[in-house]
């Protein structure tokens, strides 16, 4: 059975006035995730990971000794990426849950210090990639960023958070600016309820 575009978890607009507009929606969505998807599925078809799910054909074909991945691995773990990360953002400013919050600070001394190695993270990556807090298999939380599409799951983690520093993700609101997106995102747009049911 083919993969098929998600519905957004909610409209178009509903985070613009939080500084993602709906204009970036539209190509974000609409155009460049539905691209992975309609790739994906042509790259698959026929092939051994046709019927596979996405994490199984994530972790299939990502190849740890090449600089440049295949194409069946950037569209499946780009189509992967992006579902979650319309699921990590939401209208309105929500608190972070306390449990989140105590394994934050924990592990990065407080929640602006996560904030400030996160948003460090994805300022730092060069060209297009993406920004992650994750949860080691030890338990222990890290910041870290992936060139591409590759994710957490290459590495045996637990996504908790992404943001995707791709230029198409904040040019149109905030042009080369990536370093006020990343902020903006962590202050405004994360859906601190789902990071925290990721734990």
């Amino acid at each position: 059975m083919a993969f098929e575009l998600p519905d957004l978890p909610y409209a178009h607009d509903a985070l613009a006035e939080f500084g993602m507009s709906a204009e970036t929606m539209e190509f974000h969505h609409d155009l460049h995730h539905k691209a992975y998807v309609d790739n994906g599925n042509k790259l698959i078809a026929g092939t051994e990971w046709e019927g596979k799910t996405l994490e199984e054909i994530i972790v299939g074909t990502y190849d740890d000794k090449s600089v440049a991945q295949n194409g069946i691995f950037n569209n499946i773990s780009q189509l992967w990426n992006h579902n979650q990360f319309w699921e990590m953002m939401g209208p309105g400013k929500g608190a972070m849950p306390g449990d989140l919050e105590k394994a934050i600070t924990e592990s990065f001394g407080s929640v602006d210090e996560f904030k400030s190695q996160f948003s460090a993270a994805g300022a730092g990556q060069f060209g297009s990639g993406w920004a992650w807090l994750v949860k080691n298999a030890d338990g222990s939380l890290a910041v870290t960023k992936t060139e591409n599409g590759v994710n957490p799951l290459c590495f045996g983690q637990t996504a908790l958070l992404g943001c995707d520093v791709w230029e198409h993700s904040y040019y149109i609101d905030f042009r080369n600016k990536r370093p006020a997106y990343l902020s903006n995102f962590l202050d405004n747009l994360v859906n601190w309820e789902n990071v925290a049911s990721r734990l």
